[in-house]
């Protein structure tokens, strides 16, 4: 186990210096809210995208089209778990993010959404994993799909061996032939299917209270001195261990596998 860092040397002040410091935060921070209000305001404005394919998925009941997994609501989230068809587990990072994803859906149906997992690896990988991990979220495969590469988070050996695969809105390096992502669709009253917007990186922490959390303490998300960002996170069961499933770590980068694991 590495040591915890401690926290950067800090003034200690008294409480009438403390509010005045406070008070010119909380103006960063509502100044912060209302640009954070402007952007969300300039999502929902841009343009869409028709969807022309004819997707399907595989599920636990069967075979699923894109338009099944509106669930009968005009929206539709999907989360791009990386799973790939010969792991074993998935992803560890997306795993940390789809534990905080099972209270919002009784919420999200209140508002017309519905939300889904899609992965490549075959849904006979994915529902015991799926289990084990205790989630009720709707899991669906892409197996058999363009899906995952249409909407660049996975990546084909020939795309891999040109260096760098179209992630992000860019040509980057990826040290994975499966990314996360999450993709956002609408479904109009003639059944058709639009798709209105796409994040991935860090744009997929918008619903990771763990995360929004950490951002208050006085240590914050104290990853600085890890070899890479949410190399501390393995899945829930096994923090006690430090196990971090696949021994090859096809979804994180490289780095001395013969270090302890940061806990």
């Amino acid at each position: 186990m590495s040591t915890p860092a401690a926290p950067k040397p800090h003034k200690v002040v008294s409480r009438q210096e403390w509010i005045k410091a406070r008070k010119e935060l909380l103006a960063r921070e509502k100044q912060l809210t209302r640009e954070a209000d402007a952007v969300a305001d300039a999502r929902r404005a841009l343009p869409w995208v028709r969807v022309e394919k004819n997707y399907v998925f595989d599920s636990p009941s069967g075979k699923h089209t894109l338009a099944d997994l509106f669930g009968g609501r005009s929206q539709l989230i999907v989360y791009h778990f990386m799973f790939g068809p010969d792991w074993k587990e998935g992803c560890p990072s997306c795993s940390f993010l789809m534990d905080h994803t099972d209270p919002t859906l009784v919420h999200l149906a209140q508002r017309d959404v519905s939300f889904v997992a899609v992965s490549r690896a075959p849904i006979s990988k994915i529902e015991p994993f799926k289990k084990r991990m205790g989630w009720r979220f709707n899991w669906v495969s892409a197996c058999d799909t363009d899906f995952n590469y249409d909407f660049h988070v996975s990546f084909t050996p020939e795309q891999k061996a040109k260096g760098k695969v179209e992630y992000n809105f860019d040509m980057v390096e990826f040290p994975s032939a499966e990314a996360p992502g999450i993709s956002v669709f609408y479904r109009d009253q003639n059944g058709e299917i639009f798709h209105t917007y796409s994040s991935y990186a860090r744009g997929t922490e918008t619903g990771v209270s763990t995360y929004r959390y950490l951002d208050l303490v006085p240590k914050g998300r104290d990853e600085d001195r890890l070899p890479f960002t949410m190399a501390w996170v393995r899945h829930h069961d096994r923090y006690d261990s430090g196990h971090l499933a696949d021994g090859d770590k096809p979804y994180w980068p490289d780095f001395d596998k013969s270090a302890p694991p940061s806990r």
